[in-house]
């Protein structure tokens, strides 16, 4: 639950420094310093922020993309590791949460993963997205339920999602019920053009008033020398622009700072947390306007494994052919 009754919060809107995962880190934590300097208590990054968004394998066809996954294999995020624990000591130093979106690699695939690092430092959350988008499938695994549920920090009861995870009713809902006072939503930015911008709002504003909770959104952001580096196709380019709707959001629905949708910043809100309560004595989705008996979200929090063992491993002082059964 929320321990103050106002909070402070920041959505960054920031360039990545692409194919550079300490370089990209390095600017996270500035951006945190920056942020704590307007005494922000919790702070969210873009969609796979480290070392980078994907981009080229929107524009990119499979059979010519192996080379950038390599690279983004090698600029990927072991977690936890040396990168996130530069993080947490920016997290405890600036005794804010931080909310970072990056590529995690684990063995032999990539996936998006989202962090939540509490004002302590302690990585209290790690969730990869369910299902990778389109041409995200080339690129990532996918993740599981065991992240799908919100934690409690000390400033508030946090969630999160990234990007067309929104678009799962479902995922948003466990969300929900498991009490998410602050929904933190990430999406890659600098992508598909405006109807991406103003889907993008619609989609926040709608999980706001729906779940009664403040919504933080923040988008990545490409330059025109970055977007040239990714392609020199022109047509192709038009697709790396716009797409950006870093915002801020009451569980009224409405901005609670101007959002920001081209160029890099930070928008800065304060939310009351009285909000909340506000909007759910009149409409709790998971509560009083809610009809389990009759609709109810079905959810495995199970982490995958690829090995089930069952009843140890064998001694290996017994004779092989003891294992094998009797020898006639």
């Amino acid at each position: 639950m929320a321990t103050k009754k106002v909070i402070k919060a920041a959505a960054a809107q920031i360039k990545p420094v692409l194919g550079d995962g300490i370089g990209t880190i390095e600017k996270v934590c500035d951006t945190i310093r920056m942020a704590a300097a307007q005494g922000t208590d919790i702070i969210v990054f873009p969609e796979t922020f480290v070392p980078n968004y994907p981009y080229f394998s929107f524009i990119t066809p499979p059979v010519a993309a192996g080379k950038e996954h390599l690279k983004l294999y090698a600029e990927s995020v072991v977690v936890p590791g040396p990168l996130t624990d530069l993080v947490a000591s920016a997290a405890r130093e600036c005794s804010m949460v931080v909310v970072l979106g990056v590529n995690e690699r684990d063995g032999g695939t990539l996936y998006n993963t989202q962090l939540v690092f509490d004002t302590t430092g302690e990585l209290v959350l790690k969730r990869r997205k369910i299902t990778p988008t389109y041409h995200e499938r080339m690129i990532w695994g996918q993740g599981d339920g065991s992240g799908l549920h919100a934690v409690d920090t000390t400033i508030a009861r946090v969630g999160a999602l990234a990007c067309w995870e929104h678009y799962n009713p479902l995922a948003r809902y466990a969300l929900m019920a498991d009490g998410e006072e602050i929904h933190c939503g990430q999406f890659p930015g600098s992508m598909v053009g405006q109807i991406f911008a103003d889907q993008m709002e619609v989609t926040i504003r709608h999980h706001a008033l729906e779940a009664g909770c403040f919504v933080i959104n923040a988008c990545g952001w490409l330059d025109d020398e970055q977007i040239t580096s990714i392609t020199p196709d022109p047509a192709l380019q038009k697709a790396l622009r716009g797409g950006c709707m870093t915002a801020i959001i009451s569980p009224e629905g409405v901005h609670l700072c101007p959002p920001i949708t081209e160029g890099e910043g930070i928008a800065y809100a304060e939310l009351d947390m009285a909000l909340i309560w506000k909007r759910k004595r009149m409409m709790d989705s998971v509560g009083h306007y809610a009809r389990p008996e009759l609709l109810s979200v079905n959810l495995n929090q199970a982490a995958h494994q690829p090995v089930h063992t069952h009843g140890g491993r064998p001694d290996v002082t017994t004779p092989a052919y003891a294992l094998r059964g009797t020898i006639d």
